[in-house]
């Protein structure tokens, strides 16, 4: 039977797809205001195409998700929300990549990549950076978490100029992993979920590396979840849970070099 539910699991993903696609919009959301989440990064290839999110965590280190490696990132552009106002000499930084070193794709957990930046950022009205777990989280079921991006922001959509969030559920783990399991994915341990059940809001093609804050804390990477199921509610959002990859992080600020 387990191989059975492996077997109609990978026919839907054949059919339907999971979202990796690289750079993931945000559902039923809102505009950011320019002067909320100074911390969020639009991580860009050569060419200043959006692939992906990000958020900065130190003043040359931004959080993101290990497989947006395969939209080739090598600069991250901070302190603006409209990504047709890039000052290039002020908000575009050259940035190399951290690949966390279990990760083999985004089902199998170790979703996470830290971007080392060529410089130091300097924080001021337009950039701040955000806190991350220390110890093992423990957020409520159902705790008013958010999420933000660039991404899609409906099915068959498209990708937006100005950074949108939404606020969305935090999901039991237990509840969660049930749910994916009936369709033969076993989550890792390293997942926590929010949006996406119960809920008709969370994040879409285009915001795969933001972060879900919850109580002004990241706490979760931008994973996955069913593609062409960007209209909810049916199977919790996935998102890497960044306490569990805390002591990584610690030691690749003192490795991770330009």
């Amino acid at each position: 039977m387990r191989s059975l539910y492996k077997f109609l699991f990978f026919h839907f993903l054949t059919c339907f797809g999971l979202e990796e696609t690289i750079g993931s919009e945000i559902i039923h959301g809102k505009k950011v205001p320019e002067q909320l989440m100074l911390y969020m990064a639009s991580v860009q290839d050569s060419s200043g195409h959006h692939v992906c999110g990000g958020f900065l965590i130190a003043e040359d280190l931004v959080v993101t998700a290990a497989h947006c490696q395969h939209g080739n990132p090598t600069n991250v552009v901070l302190g603006a929300h409209d990504l047709n106002k890039i000052d290039n000499d002020t908000n575009r930084y050259t940035a190399e990549s951290c690949l966390h070193p279990r990760f083999a794709n985004s089902r199998t957990g170790n979703d996470i990549m830290l971007l080392k930046l060529s410089k130091k950022v300097k924080m001021d009205k337009n950039v701040q950076k955000i806190r991350f777990p220390n110890s093992d989280i423990k957020i409520k079921d159902n705790a008013k978490c958010r999420v933000a991006g660039w991404g899609f922001t409906r099915n068959g959509g498209k990708t937006v100029n100005v950074l949108q969030v939404v606020d969305v559920p935090f999901v039991n783990l237990k509840v969660c992993k049930a749910k994916w399991h009936h369709f033969g994915l076993d989550l890792p341990d390293s997942a926590i979920c929010a949006g996406g059940y119960g809920s008709n809001k969370g994040f879409c093609k285009g915001d795969s590396g933001g972060p879900l804050v919850c109580g002004g804390m990241a706490v979760g990477v931008v994973s996955f979840n069913m593609r062409n199921n960007c209209d909810y509610p049916t199977i919790p959002n996935i998102y890497t849970n960044i306490s569990k990859y805390r002591h990584w992080i610690k030691d690749k600020k003192r490795e991770c070099k330009m």
